[in-house]
């Protein structure tokens, strides 16, 4: 009987979690791995929440309950702290720490939260926290879109999820348009060093 792992999913709309979620179905398919899945849209297309819920193995609902998940995924640091409560002490979390500034932030009616408080908190309550620039590393491979792919680099280092490196690029390969698929495998890997090195 396959352990069962779950996977909560964080972005602002626009950043490609929906073809993180499509590339991490496809590995799994690939793996021989039972995956459900399901989203909670905000304003996507408005630089809403995109909330997503992955469970690899064998599991009869998409819901993963407060402090169920085995992994945290944001792809936007307020995010990621705002779905913490998603955690317990034993979950891994990895963050992007390049902040997109929510419409109240920079209408002056709100305050971002402070990076290194919001690495903290999220330390304090999980097992192991991945917190890098993932912005800064999808540019350096050549594509500021690949962010998506920088974190699922970082979630295959972690081995949290019954995929490999083979399955998840496989995957890549299936799922994203040619003429970025080098810059993808660039951030892919650029994203399992860093976690590497958190």
């Amino acid at each position: 009987m396959m352990e069962t792992k779950r996977l909560v999913m964080v972005a602002v709309g626009g950043q490609g979690n929906l073809l993180a979620s499509s590339v991490l179905g496809e590995a799994a398919r690939l793996a021989g791995v039972p995956m459900r899945m399901s989203e909670i849209h905000g304003m996507a297309q408005r630089g809403g929440v995109v909330e997503s819920a992955l469970i690899f193995g064998n599991a009869h609902s998409t819901i993963i309950s407060d402090g169920d998940a085995d992994v945290l995924m944001g792809f936007e640091p307020a995010e990621t702290l705002r779905a913490l409560a998603k955690c317990n002490r034993n979950s891994v979390a990895i963050t992007n720490l390049a902040p997109l500034m929510p419409f109240t932030v920079n209408i002056g009616q709100g305050v971002y939260p402070d990076l290194n408080k919001l690495q903290e908190l999220i330390r304090s309550k999980t097992a192991r926290l991945i917190a890098f620039n993932a912005t800064a590393l999808a540019r350096e491979a050549g594509n500021v879109l690949s962010v998506n792919m920088v974190l699922l680099g970082a979630l295959t280092q972690t081995a949290v999820l019954p995929l490999t490196v083979d399955n998840v690029k496989a995957a890549m390969q299936r799922k994203t348009k040619p003429a970025f698929l080098e810059a993808n495998l660039n951030a892919f890997d650029l994203g399992f060093a860093a976690a590497q090195n958190a």
